[in-house]
């Protein structure tokens, strides 16, 4: 399967981390277009540079402002996501991972997360490298993402609230369940935003399968330690323990029960209305994807199966999610395999612009691609253009552009 495998050997920050995804792929034009739905109080702007540290070449990423306003209420920065209209996964991963720090700073402070203000990570170049990283990886489509264990840092660190030692308490909060390291700088090396990053998006840490590397992203950071300030995520092919000492596609028990599950329920009492805040809920509690399915009950009670597809990772959570925000008192949790077809990321240009293009290799070895509906719904809206012409005509200059390739 296609996996991210992050290797913080000297710990994550958000300018790290979005240097360290342009160099594996993400255009760089695609992310500024992206980052400009933000409907942000002051302009920034991002510069992406060559740079070295300590022999390794990268990049190096800067968000600078001239915004003074650092304090910012979890409320507003949601409806800031929210009311840019991004593609639903970059959306609400964005939002799941301001959702986590809200939570971490709502249990240091003891207060809920609706009422946290949120201090340095409220400041404009942090939201632009949260919001950055979900349009990154949101490109990248990733099956899974892997991680080592997480380089904290020592020291001290001047946060809002004083000087603590490192790790901070909101990052300290944000890895409770991560595997780290400490020590291994004089300083401070991972960050609340690198933190939060990792915490929502990692799927499985110190994993034990097969990976093979197909490409490697740098991201440089700006302090200097006694070992390379560097930021590596490699992009590959990651195989689990079981299938790949097995040397065979077949699946077995043990990878099923490892990996990946359906959780579902039968509802027939529940307010239809109430379903789409359901499934957004879900999504933001780390669903691949969830669906609802009409069903018929006994004594012939229409109803709904609804779905989320999960990690083992978000078993727990996605669970927990289901119970509380529906009438349900029970589901199932049922293992299942996955297998997905070799797939690769273009940008195509057309008459309407850059369109991200899906293409995949079938069994038979001939390929197939798929259009990224919301680059060209987003192009008919801003064009006021009718999206079924927009559709047409984008299908045609694809269709065209792969011709000229084959020719």
């Amino acid at each position: 399967m296609r996996a991210l495998f992050y290797q913080p050997s000297c710990g994550i920050a958000g300018d790290m981390h979005i240097a360290a995804l342009i160099e594996l792929g993400v255009p760089e034009q695609y992310l500024r277009d992206q980052l400009q739905k933000l409907t942000l109080s002051a302009e920034f702007q991002l510069t992406l540079n060559d740079a070295v540290k300590m022999g390794i070449s990268g990049t190096h990423a800067k968000v600078t402002t001239e915004d003074q306003h650092d304090h910012r209420h979890h409320s507003t920065i949601v409806k800031l996501i929210t009311q840019a209209g991004f593609a639903p996964g970059i959306e609400q991963r964005a939002l799941a991972i301001f959702q986590a720090i809200a939570e971490a700073e709502g249990k240091i402070h003891n207060v809920t997360p609706d009422k946290v203000h949120f201090h340095e990570v409220g400041a404009i170049d942090s939201i632009v490298d949260i919001v950055g990283a979900a349009i990154c990886i949101d490109y990248l489509q990733p099956d899974i993402i892997l991680c080592n264990a997480i380089e904290v840092g020592s020291g001290m660190v001047d946060c809002a609230h004083g000087r603590f030692p490192v790790p901070a308490p909101a990052t300290q909060e944000l890895l409770a369940k991560a595997p780290c390291t400490y020590g291994g700088t004089d300083g401070e090396c991972t960050t609340p935003t690198g933190a939060a990053i990792l915490g929502v998006s990692v799927n499985e840490f110190l994993p034990k399968g097969i990976f093979s590397p197909e490409k490697i992203g740098y991201g440089v950071g700006y302090k200097d330690f006694a070992i390379p300030n560097v930021l590596r995520v490699v992009l590959g092919d990651y195989q689990v323990a079981d299938s790949a000492s097995a040397g065979t596609d077949e699946f077995s028990v043990q990878d099923l029960e490892l990996h990946h599950f359906k959780i579902e329920a039968n509802i027939d009492d529940m307010n239809p209305e109430g379903y789409e805040p359901l499934m957004e809920a879900l999504f933001a509690a780390g669903a691949g994807d969830v669906y609802l399915t009409p069903i018929i009950m006994k004594k012939s009670r229409p109803a709904h199966c609804i779905t989320a597809l999960s990690h083992k990772d978000k078993v727990e959570a996605i669970s927990d999610t289901l119970l509380n925000f529906s009438t349900t008192i029970g589901l199932r949790i049922v293992p299942f395999a996955k297998r997905v077809l070799a797939r690769e990321l273009k940008q195509i240009d057309t008459r309407h612009g850059l369109i991200q293009v899906k293409e995949v290799v079938q069994p038979n070895g001939q390929r197939r691609w798929k259009a990224e509906y919301s680059d060209i719904a987003d192009i008919a809206l801003d064009k006021s253009l009718n999206f079924q012409q927009v559709n047409s005509e984008v299908m045609l200059d694809i269709a065209a552009s792969y011709d000229s390739f084959s020719g």
